[in-house]
This record gives structure tokens, C-alpha cells and sequence, in this order.
């Protein structure tokens, strides 16, 4: 029988090398066996289960597990938390992890589509790219949302996203919502908006915020609460939140309302086939909606906080 067959070595060179801190040339020379067979003899018994390493890092990752079960529960590629922290705080967080994360994967000829929001700002302030990425292109989701919220609109996110890395933002110039249906039809047949919405269709990240039921929306302020038969459709409980200024509800498909006709984005089918959906969102007011967005597959990447994401699980 050799060395490698013999357990109750194995445990005594494992002992003396993980709990008394021997090194392997000190063994070697007890045992009168190589270095390098006291390292293929800690490897065995390391293969057998007589050594167990458990790294302990709590501190420097507290959610990993939560990370892992969301993951698992949803289907998702990835899963990041941050801290719960007050409203303004957690917008905060959630950008910066958004716009690490966006560093971490953008390859030097991507084309980045991006929607609008307070989180989505928060990740285009953050965004420091490792390098100068002139041939990555930052491509608008969605129309703006008027002067009011002129800071949050999906083309100076895209310009301030370019301006860290030197890289192309383009702009789509038309607003979030037209007067009717068929108004929406002659925009998105305009060539200067269709170019746009085209280039987005064939992105390889969107990065996206995820809203609230209709009375937590910027939208509802900006425009619902002004047209009665808006306000019954946002205040029938159907609606659970946003993604990309399209309503849904809680399967995750589009809800049926005059809104979601006359709004301008990229269409569902399109923004769904985009090979790396991230979303960046976190509060007690958009569980319902993130849960809905996990549900109907419109995202593959969630970065989001602590509480909410034991809301989810819990859901």
C-alpha cells in the first residue's frame, strides 16, 4: 500500500500542513518523501474530504447567497445586491453597482441601448471605463420625457455614457408618448427615428430601469394625471409597473391601454431579443413591477437591494 492509500497519513501531512503550518519542505523531510509528493498527498486527501477549505467571506460578500437563490428562482445570468438605504441613497447605489458592472463587461465594439430614469443617471455619472472605447455606440431606448425631466432622458444618458469613454451617442428625436396610435405609427416610419430604433434592435447590452405601479411613475406626473381616460386605466390595479415606459402587468406581458399604443420605444418583441438585458431598480414600490419583469423575461441581468430582493424570493 503507498503513502496515498494510507488516510490516517494523509490526515496527519494535512494536519501538520494546515493547522500547524509546516511547510512542505519540513514535511518531506519527516516523511523523507519529495516536496512534490507532499503536495499531490495534500491534493489527495483534499480529493477524499479528509480537508475541507471554507472560505469565509461574509464581510466582503454578504448577499452571495441571496444573489445565488434569486438566480436560481428566476433564471437569471446574474444577480447583484447592494444595501437597502433610503430612496435617494438606494438610486445611488444601484447606479454605481449598474455602472461597474456595465465597465466590468463592455467589450471595445459594443453598441450599449440605453433607457431613461433616476437610476440609469446615477449609472451614466458613475461610468468610468478602464479605456478609451471610440468604436462603442450608446443608442436611446425610448423618446424623451419634455424639459421638466430633461436630465433623465435616454439621449443625455447616452451622451454623458459616451463622454466617460469617448465613445458615439446617438440621438432619437421624438418624445415618450404621441396623441394616438396611428400618430405613433407615422413617428416610428420617420426614417430619422426608424435608423435609431434599428441600431437599438441590434444592440448587445440594454441597460434599463424598471418602474413602479402607474402612481409612483415620473410618466403619471409628467403626462397620465393630465387625461381622464388615462387616469382610469393607470388606477384599475392591472398595472404593475414599467419597463421602458411600457406598462405591464403582473405575468409580465403588456397591458392593454391606450399608453402602451401611443408610447414610443422600442418594440417588445425587439427589446426582449437583445442578447444582454440588464436592470438596475430596487424599493418596497417596485417589487411588484421587478417581479413581473423577471416573470415575463425581460431581463437577464438584476441589480438591485437587499430588501428587495427578499421581497422577491419571498413573493
Amino acid at each position: 500500500m503507498g503513502y496515498s492509500d494510507d488516510k490516517r497519513l494523509l490526515v496527519e501531512l494535512a494536519s501538520m500542513y494546515y493547522n500547524e503550518g509546516a511547510k512542505q519542505e519540513e514535511i518531506a523531510k519527516k516523511f523523507s518523501i519529495s516536496r512534490s509528493l507532499v503536495s499531490k498527498y495534500l491534493a489527495k486527501a483534499r480529493s477524499l474530504g479528509l480537508v475541507e477549505i471554507i472560505i469565509h467571506d461574509e464581510l466582503l460578500h454578504p448577499f452571495q447567497q441571496l444573489e445565488q437563490n434569486i438566480q436560481r428562482q428566476y433564471g437569471l445570468k446574474e444577480v447583484i445586491c447592494v444595501p437597502s438605504t433610503g430612496e435617494e441613497s438606494l438610486n445611488k447605489r444601484l447606479g454605481i453597482a449598474a455602472a461597474k458592472y456595465l465597465t466590468r463587461i463592455t467589450k471595445a465594439d459594443a453598441t450599449i441601448a440605453i433607457s431613461a430614469g433616476t437610476t440609469i443617471h446615477e449609472a451614466a455619472v458613475n461610468f468610468s471605463a478602464k479605456n478609451h472605447l471610440p468604436n462603442v455606440r450608446f443608442i436611446p431606448l425610448v423618446g424623451g420625457l419634455g424639459r421638466e425631466h430633461a436630465t433623465l432622458q435616454a439621449n443625455v444618458l447616452c451622451e454623458l455614457f459616451a463622454s466617460k469613454c469617448g465613445a458615439v451617442a446617438v440621438e432619437l428625436h421624438a418624445p415618450i408618448t404621441v396623441d394616438s396610435a396611428e400618430a405613433r405609427e407615422v413617428f416610428l416610419n420617420q426614417s430619422f427615428i426608424k435608423n435609431v430604433f434599428e441600431k437599438a434592435r441590434n444592440a448587445d447590452i440594454s441597460l434599463v430601469g424598471i418602474g413602479g405601479t402607474p402612481v409612483y411613475s415620473t410618466m403619471t406626473k409628467a403626462y397620465l394625471a393630465k387625461e381622464e381616460g388615462m387616469k382610469l386605466e393607470f388606477t384599475n390595479g392591472t398595472i404593475v409597473g414599467d419597463i421602458c415606459y411600457n406598462f405591464i402587468d403582473e405575468a409580465g406581458t403588456l397591458v392593454d391601454c391606450e399608453w402602451n399604443k401611443r408610447v414610443l420605444s422600442l418594440e417588445v418583441a425587439d427589446l426582449k431579443r437583445i442578447p444582454l438585458k440588464i436592470a438596475a431598480a430596487g424599493g418596497k414600490d417596485k417589487v411588484k413591477g421587478i417581479k413581473a419583469a423577471l416573470t415575463g423575461d425581460w431581463i437577464d441581468v438584476l441589480i438591485t437591494d437587499e430588501d428587495t430582493a427578499k421581497a422577491l424570493l419571498n413573493g
